[in-house]
This record gives C-alpha cells, structure tokens and sequence, in this order.
C-alpha cells in the first residue's frame, strides 16, 4: 500500500498539526473542515510554526515551501485522490460515525480510513463503513509537530496489510509508532486521564494550588510538566470525556470524574482554547 496523498478531515488544533507534520514529511495533503473560520486559522497555525521551525533551522526551506502548499477545502469533493484519510474531528461518537460513513462513500475502494481519536472504539467506527479492515486508529499527540508518539489502533478487523502502511507510514513522518489493542483509553489516555483527574481531586479536596500540585510532579516525578497544566492543554471537556468512556466501559468507579472537572466544564472553563482552566491565558 502506497501513501502519496493524505486528505485530513478536521482543521482545528490536532487536525492542523497533523496536515503540517505530514506536509513537511513530503506528502501531498489537503485539509478539510466545514468551517471557513477553522480553515483561515490552521493555515495561519501551519504558517507560523513552519516559520518559526524554519528560523531554528529544524525544517528547510522545501519543507517550509511543501507546508505553505498544503490545500485547505470545505468539501470532501477531492477526496478520492487520497490514499489515506485521517479523520481528526471533535471527539464525539456520533459525528465521527457520521463522518466515516461520508468519508466511506466518497473514497476509494483501496484507501485507508484513519481516526485520531483519543478514547472511541476503533472496531465501532470501523463498523460504519463497508471495509472496516481497512480501518485502524493513529492517535497523534498534541502539539503533533513536536511530540514523537503515534498510538497505533487496530479495530478487530484491521488488517496486517493497513497495520503495516500505517506503521511506515508514521515513520516516514518522524514518529514513533506503538502499536495498542482496541480498549477503552488505549494506553495512554487509560494511564494519563486517571492521573489527572487524581490531580483535580487533589485540588479539590484542598491539598494544593494548582501550581503546588504541578511542581511537584515535574520537580518530584520529572514529568515534563504538571498534570493540571496538560489538562488546560488537551481541553477539559475532553479530558471528561475520556474518564466518561473509560467508567462506563470498564464499570469502574476509579475512573469517575471529579465533581471539580465536571463544573469547570459546565463553566465553559475548558483550558487553553477557551483561555480559562486550571490557569488563565
């Protein structure tokens, strides 16, 4: 299976870091959002990374040249040229459902659907198209330029052949893949979520400050930085909803929410996208 042409579907935070990452690896890429908005911001994202990447001497100036092409549409219409789909929309089971019956009837009988999903059950979305072996989860981590971890999924039916591709196809870009089973959470978000809603709780009950309780994780546990801080980053709402997945799924009360979490939700308190978490922006 040859990658030439990945078509993106999402142009917000992930999806626009992706379509950078897989421009500047050499790939064609064309990124897709209904909203014109999304679309101006993630090229004006893309462009100022890449320049600032340029400055620093971390790209060339073909790599730079390989991201300012990147083609940014508001309509699936071009994408039965992909050999690849990675579908990096809001984290919300019915409208990734929606997508991937969309995205099923529009391309190629031969093309790879992928999600960037960061909790859904690879095999469920795989079941809303007709070729669900070629289905398979790449969970990219945020900010996608910089971090070098991609979560491999395979959906019950994914086969050896896309497993494969998808495995080259991450390397080619400068990640590292790590392959995961189909469970609620994958690996990191079961490991990770957990941890921060600890940390919610934590603050919560009064233990700390925010920034007490992510000193001492980076200072006491080298973590790169606090659990609170990345929460603020990945999104609260998301954050939610991955211990909502995991509860429900796995019928564990260790992974309900904090009470904390699920009010700075209710607020619109959702982190750095909405200037206003754990900390203010």
């Amino acid at each position: 299976m040859t990658i030439k042409h990945i078509f993106i579907v999402g142009a917000g935070t992930m999806g626009s870091g992706i379509a950078q990452t897989a421009a500047v690896s050499g790939y064609t890429v064309t990124c897709m959002d209904v909203a014109p908005a999304a679309l101006k911001e993630a090229e004006s994202v893309i462009q100022k990374s890449t320049a600032k990447l340029l400055s620093k001497k971390r790209i060339t100036e073909e790599q730079k040249a390989a991201a300012d092409a990147i083609n940014f549409v508001s309509t699936m219409d071009t994408i039965a040229e992909a050999d690849l789909v990675i579908e990096a929309a809001t984290e919300n089971p019915e409208l990734k459902f929606k997508i991937f019956k969309e995205i099923d009837e529009k391309a190629n009988e031969g093309t790879i659907l992928a999600t960037n999903t960061s909790s859904i059950s690879i095999t469920k979305i795989a079941a809303a198209t007709s070729r669900p072996d070629k289905v398979i989860g790449m969970h990219f981590m945020n900010p996608v330029p910089l971090m070098k971890l991609v979560e491999v999924i395979r959906g019950i039916a994914t086969s050896d052949e896309v497993t494969e591709a998808i495995v080259h196809t991450c390397e080619a870009m400068g990640k590292t893949p790590v392959e995961a089973n189909d469970s609620p959470g994958f690996i990191s978000n079961r490991i990770l979520c957990p941890m921060i809603n600890e940390a919610v709780f934590a603050l919560q009950e009064n233990i700390g400050t925010p920034e007490a309780i992510d000193q001492v994780m980076k200072l006491g546990m080298n973590h790169p930085m606090g659990p609170l801080f990345l929460a603020d980053l990945i999104g609260l709402d998301v954050v939610l909803f991955v211990l909502e997945v995991l509860q429900r799924d796995l019928g564990e009360d260790k992974y309900r929410p904090a009470y904390l979490l699920r009010k700075m939700v209710d607020a619109g308190y959702l982190g750095r996208k909405t200037r206003r978490g754990f900390y203010e922006y």
